[in-house]
C-alpha cells in the first residue's frame, strides 16, 4: 500500500525531541517484545491513513467529525477496552486496543487540521514524560534533560513503592509553584481530573486526601461512617418531599464517596468491584430466566426470590477452583 508520509500534511512546529534512548530493536530474539522498528513503520501508515481520510477527497463522513462528535465513541472503545480484560480475550484487544488507538490518531488529526498540534506532538509530550518520570531506568541526565525538576532518588533498588515516590514527585514539580488557575490557587487535588468515571475520582481524591494526613486510620474506621450515612440517606429518603430530592441526591453520594474509600482501605477498586457484581448479576438473572415457569413479571416476590437464591447456588457450584499444586 503506497501511502503518503506524515510528515508531508503537517504544518505545526516539530517538537523538541529527547535523545533517542528506547529505539533500540529488542534487547534479545524474544518474539514476545517489541519491534520498535516494525511499530514505527505501522505507525506510520496508521498516521498517513488518517490524515488520507480527513483530506480533501477523503472520506465524507471522517471529514465532517468534530472532537465533540468523536468523544462518546472515545469512552466506548474504553469501555470496551475493559472488557476484552477481563474476560482475557486478547485476539479481541489487539483489535481494541487499535480502535482505542484510531480515537487519539483521529483527535491529532483535527488538531493538525486546526494547526493546534500533531500526532507527532502527541508522542514527544508522551515519550518525553515517560524519560523523565523514568530517572531510574533510563539515568538522572537524560531524565532532567526530559524536563525533571525535581530532586528524587533514582536507586530505588526495585522497590516499586520508590518507583511511585518518584512518580509523584516528579510529577508535582511538573507544575509551577504558586501557580494560579482560573478560580485562583491550586488545591493539591487538581491534580485528580474531573474526566473520569465517578468511582475512579473517589478514590483518587481520598488517595490525595490521605498523603495530607486527612483519612480514616483504619478501614474498620469508614464502618460507622457507613452506616451514619446511610441514617442521614434513610432521613431524607423518608420525608417524601419532592423538593428534598437533590438533598437525597446528595446522601447518596456521601454514602458511595464513603463506600469507595473503604474500598481503597481494602485495596479493592470500587470500579471493578462494581464491575464485578454487574457481571454477576447478569449471569444469575439470565439463569432465573431458564428457570422461570413463565415471564418474571408474572411472577410472585416470594417465586422471583427462590429462582434468584437458586441462580446464585448453581453458579456457585459451576465456579472451578484450581486444584491444589502436591509438594
Amino acid at each position: 500500500m503506497d501511502l503518503p508520509s506524515e510528515s508531508s500534511n503537517r504544518r505545526a512546529s516539530a517538537p523538541q525531541t529527547v535523545p533517542n534512548l528506547v529505539c533500540a530493536g529488542p534487547a534479545n530474539n524474544d518474539p514476545a517484545l517489541t519491534d520498535p522498528a516494525q511499530a514505527a513503520v505501522l505507525f506510520e501508515q496508521s498516521a498517513a491513513i488518517m490524515a488520507r481520510l480527513r483530506a480533501p477527497g477523503g472520506c465524507p463522513w471522517d471529514r465532517e467529525q468534530s472532537f465533540d462528535t468523536i468523544r462518546k465513541y472515545t469512552l466506548e472503545e474504553v469501555y470496551e477496552v475493559f472488557d476484552a480484560i477481563e474476560r482475557r480475550d486478547f485476539p479481541h484487544l489487539a483489535e481494541e486496543l487499535g480502535d482505542l488507538l484510531l480515537q487519539v490518531l483521529f483527535y491529532a488529526e483535527m488538531a493538525a487540521n486546526e494547526g493546534q498540534f500533531t500526532i507527532a506532538d502527541v508522542l514527544d509530550h508522551l515519550n518525553r514524560k515517560l524519560i523523565r518520570r523514568h530517572p531510574h531506568v533510563f539515568g538522572e541526565e537524560a531524565s532532567k534533560a526530559a524536563g525533571n525538576r525535581a530532586d528524587v532518588n533514582a536507586d530505588v533498588e526495585g522497590s516499586a513503592a520508590a518507583v511511585l515516590r518518584n512518580w509523584d514527585e516528579i510529577k508535582a514539580a511538573e507544575k509551577a509553584p504558586g501557580a494560579l488557575s482560573d478560580s485562583g490557587p491550586i488545591s493539591r487535588l487538581d491534580g485528580v481530573q474531573r474526566a473520569m468515571p465517578a468511582l475512579a475520582e473517589a478514590a483518587k481524591l481520598g488517595a490525595k486526601a490521605q498523603k495530607s494526613g486527612f483519612d480514616w486510620p483504619h478501614w474498620r474506621d469508614l464502618l460507622p461512617k457507613l452506616a451514619e450515612e446511610t441514617a442521614e440517606l434513610e432521613a431524607e429518603a423518608a420525608s417524601g418531599d419532592p423538593a428534598r430530592k437533590p438533598a437525597i441526591e446528595a446522601e447518596l453520594g456521601d454514602l458511595l464517596f464513603t463506600v469507595v474509600n473503604l474500598g481503597r482501605h481494602l485495596g479493592v477498586d470500587a470500579e471493578m468491584a462494581l464491575r464485578g457484581c454487574n457481571r454477576r448479576f447478569r449471569q444469575r438473572f439470565h439463569e432465573m430466566e431458564l428457570a422461570a415457569p413463565g415471564p418474571l413479571e408474572e411472577l410472585a416476590p416470594a417465586e422471583l426470590e427462590a429462582l434468584w437464591a437458586q441462580a446464585k447456588r448453581k453458579l456457585a457450584r459451576e465456579v472451578t477452583v484450581p486444584a491444589k499444586v502436591q509438594p
